[in-house]
């Protein structure tokens, strides 16, 4: 009885203190904006039994994903250790047996996991000190951080298996248990008192391993199923679709992020959901080459303002001028900021579904809109889209002179023009599709190629398509990436209007920017229309018979995959398709390619800006393009053109490799 007492003592006096901060966690949380996410429950369902529990994205790092799945499946396992245990301790000689067969495997399964789980933390031990990987270099206190929580682990499967082997001694074991009835080979008697000692340092580090998790970066073993289950992502992704912002709402005084309070509330359980694994970091190309940024260290420098600000709050304290800090830039610089090309391969690797990159938009749009803190090329960008209605210094009547020039060619060549201009039709019915050229696509001299040939191809398979000639204007995704909100949605509102009145309800564009801005964005204001990638259209148009390469190419091409293409809308095979389809075509990958592929460097209005930090990412994507010797650079998007285009260029292969677009390789093939 006086056991049973004591127990319930211990027990209960932890698992309030459990709670007392559980509630304190979620104290915090309320710090910041409200945001609704209560929809998409299949998908929601769907992501967190794949990477929640079967651990998919973390296998994507095969020796580290197979250690992290032992540990958390044993976890899984010997729950129920932990909870005969804690109902042992009200009822003495209380166990699971009563489930007849079903506790034969699941002792046996515990004492599968148990080691499994004790060989891994001590491999994972071992290598925090000894070849630990770059993505795992971390200050001195989170190393030890680290290695507590590894030991702690290692304490809990000792006392486990020490409870096991006195009980198979002392003849009170039931189960099936092989490896602690090896162990208990060892001895020749059980002790009743090593059992006592087994059984409460067990349950003492169950209970104290509980209590520092929410004090601890592994506070994510309790918030990485719910921080799965509330991410808005689609397994594959279908990209980062940014909030538009209520200019109307006089209510609104800040526009993007300053500090805490203006994340939303998931924003902040992302930051106590990061592992720290380094994951994201190992693949962003703007750390990769030299440059400040880690979105890591965006993540964790969130959670500890979090801390902070929620710890004032929880005093009721006001923070003094001199203590007085904002997230943006007291934890996180502009200069980080700027570095993000948005090409989302963080979002991609990380295992617990953290987006790290709408709150670095979110934190651009504060230094854009409230602070006026923003590299000084961006004032050219912003006044030629303010005046030309694109990025670059082009007026806007120019969008027509690729429309006119390819009518001519037709014309000249006695060909029939299945072009129109949408001006002439006043509707698009009747047409099959509307191609949005975008601008680089209109303006930039390399890439009205693509859109010439991108056309003529369209004009081969008989496709009757449409044109916005210079009624298109700028989809606004420059503007909106560099966190101009309100110049974005003006060109949003403008080309909605437009779409609308000549009831487009498809659109093919060669801009994987447009693309995204188009199909994922546009919904948000009022815009219903399907929106394909031409390459998409152009792998259909080759299985549909429309289009048949004849012509021998004998070259050997490696394929680049565009961000916003990719990982933004899971397009990756259509531009393969094609080129397969090309007599005498050689195809090779580079190290990096399809949802691994790495940034040309120029996604998140980084086309516009210079490079000042480290070596510029289209050098490094250039060489290993390279490195394949490929004759051709294949590429599907003109910013990816222009950058490795530049890169071949500055590595003076430009002779020997040459960089093309889908449509270009496929129109020299008919």
């Amino acid at each position: 009885m006086l056991r049973a007492i004591l127990f319930g003592i211990i027990f209960f006096g932890a698992l309030g203190y459990f709670i007392y901060s559980v509630r304190r966690f979620i104290s915090f949380l309320k710090i910041a904006k409200p945001e609704d996410r209560s929809g998409n429950i299949s998908q929601r369902i769907s992501n967190t039994l794949n990477i929640a529990f079967l651990q998919k994205k973390l296998l994507r790092s095969r020796l580290a994903g197979i250690l992290h799945l032992c540990i958390y499946w044993g976890f899984i396992v010997l729950l129920f250790v932990v909870i005969e245990s804690v109902i042992e301790g009200f009822i003495p000689e209380f166990s699971f047996s009563f489930l007849g067969p079903v506790y034969n495997i699941l002792t046996f399964l515990q004492d599968i996991f148990g080691l499994l789980v004790f060989v891994t933390v001590v491999f994972s031990i071992f290598r925090r000190f000894i070849g630990t990987p770059k993505r795992l270099q971390v200050d001195k206190s989170s190393r030890l951080d680290a290695v507590f929580i590894l030991a702690m682990i290692a304490m809990v499967m000792l006392t486990m298996f020490g409870m096991s082997t006195e009980k198979i001694l002392l003849g009170a074991s039931e189960g099936y248990r092989p490896v602690s009835s090896f162990l208990a080979g060892f001895f020749t008697q059980g002790s009743q008192t090593m059992y006592e000692i087994f059984f409460w340092a067990h349950i003492i580090i169950v209970l104290v391993f509980l209590n520092y998790l929410p004090y601890s970066k592994h506070f994510h073993v309790l918030s990485s199923v719910p921080n799965t289950f509330l991410s808005n992502y689609k397994i594959p992704y279908q990209g980062i679709v940014l909030k538009p912002i209520n200019f109307e709402d006089e209510s609104i005084t800040q526009y993007g992020v300053k500090d805490i309070q203006d994340l939303t509330w998931k924003n902040l359980l992302d930051g106590y959901t990061c592992t720290e694994c380094g994951r994201c970091t190992s693949v962003c190309p703007a750390n990769l080459t030299g440059k400040l940024l880690n979105p890591k260290l965006i993540i964790t420098k969130i959670r500890k303002r979090t801390e902070q600000k929620g710890q004032d709050a929880l005093s009721q304290k006001e923070p003094s001028a001199s203590e007085s800090k904002l997230l943006v830039p007291d934890f996180i610089s502009a200069q980080e900021l700027w570095a993000c090309t948005t090409c989302m391969a963080c979002v991609q690797e990380c295992p617990v579904m953290i987006d790290h990159v709408v709150p670095i938009i979110d934190m651009r749009r504060n230094l854009v809109m409230m602070e006026s803190d923003f590299p000084s090329e961006m004032n050219t960008v912003f006044r030629n889209l303010e005046n030309n209605e694109s990025p670059w210094a082009f007026g806007a009547e120019q969008r027509n002179d690729w429309i006119n020039e390819l009518s001519d060619e037709f014309e000249k060549e006695g060909k029939a023009n299945y072009m129109k201009k949408l001006s002439s039709l006043g509707t698009a019915d009747g047409l099959d599709i509307v191609f949005w050229s975008g601008c680089a696509g209109a303006f930039d001299k390399r890439y009205r190629n693509v859109t010439k040939s991108f056309a003529e191809l369209l004009n081969k398979a008989g496709v009757k398509f449409g044109v916005l000639g210079n009624e298109e204007k700028c989809t606004g995704d420059p503007a909106r990436r560099l966190g101009n909100e309100f110049l974005s949605q003006t060109f949003i509102q403008q080309n909605a209007e437009t779409l609308k009145r000549y009831n487009v309800k498809k659109i093919v564009t060669a801009c994987p920017h447009c693309l995204h801005t188009l199909k994922n964005e546009y919904g948000k204001f009022g815009i219903e229309a399907e929106v394909i990638h031409h390459t998409e259209l152009i792998d259909k148009l080759i299985s549909e018979k429309k289009l048949e390469p004849k012509k021998e190419i004998n070259e050997k091409i490696t394929y680049h995959d565009s961000c916003y293409l990719g990982r933004y809308n899971d397009i990756y095979n259509s531009p393969r398709n094609s080129l397969n389809e090309i007599k005498g075509v050689s195809i090779t990958e580079m190290a990096r390619s399809k949802d691994k592929g790495f940034c040309c460097g120029a996604g998140g209005g980084r086309m516009f800006l210079e490079e000042t930090e480290g070596k510029r990412v289209n050098i490094e994507r250039t060489e290993e393009a390279i490195k394949t010797g490929a004759d051709t650079i294949a590429s599907a998007c003109p910013f990816c053109m222009t950058m490795l285009t530049d890169g071949v260029k500055a590595k003076e292969k430009s002779d020997e490799v040459k960089v093309k677009d889908i449509a270009e390789i496929v129109l020299e093939s008919l």
